[in-house]
């Protein structure tokens, strides 16, 4: 089934927040309606396994790992209708434009990411890919200390919040992250 135009969905949030989940309930709601779906994730992330997408809750999908964006371009299969692609924080700038050149070639787009890195900044092409999208759906977590809604990832080493001026990228799960709430967010600085 082709779509009659492309388009742009960002799937963003904190770490814990149920992104990939809702990523891959968008991909086999595609697989019903037999779209051809191609999915791809940063070469980077292994947490889970190379080929494959795993929520943290423990769904799975089939995944291509990709080292830069404009690889995803040249592993595109004619037919494909949608293209979703994981950890989009993780690509280059490059991934941008790719996006950009996949929807206008009447794909639908599925991008799932985090908004914001661990000192509660942008992370990485997120913001601008949110800002050139049709939709926008930012999920939240729970806070691991009071239960509210959490927009934001804390970084914990050895039970204490991340420096500011700590590495931005450090893949992990909940062996490094926990989910806060703004209140509770913190990253101490000099």
């Amino acid at each position: 089934m082709r779509h009659v135009g492309g388009r742009v969905e960002i799937i963003a949030g904190s770490m814990f927040s149920g992104k990939t989940d809702e990523l891959i309930r968008r991909l086999r709601r595609a697989e019903i309606a037999r779209q051809k779906i191609q999915v791809f994730k940063p070469r980077l992330d292994t947490r889970y396994g190379q080929q494959k997408l795993t929520s943290h809750d423990g769904a799975v999908f089939k995944a291509t790992p990709v080292g830069n964006a404009e690889e995803l371009l040249d592993l595109l299969e004619e037919g494909t209708t949608v293209v979703a692609i994981d950890e989009a924080q993780f690509f280059d700038e490059g991934i941008n434009s790719v996006v950009k050149i996949l929807a206008d070639q009447g794909i639908r787009v599925i991008v799932a990411g985090l908004d914001t890195d661990f000192r509660g900044e942008p992370f990485g092409p997120l913001p601008v890919l949110m800002a050139q999208a049709e939709q926008v759906d930012k999920l939240h977590a729970i806070c691991m200390v009071c239960g509210d809604a959490a927009s934001r990832t804390q970084r914990l080493i050895d039970g204490r919040p991340a420096h500011y001026n700590d590495p931005v990228v450090i893949v992990g799960a909940s062996e490094l992250y926990e989910a806060r709430c703004r209140d509770h967010h913190q990253v101490p600085r000099d």
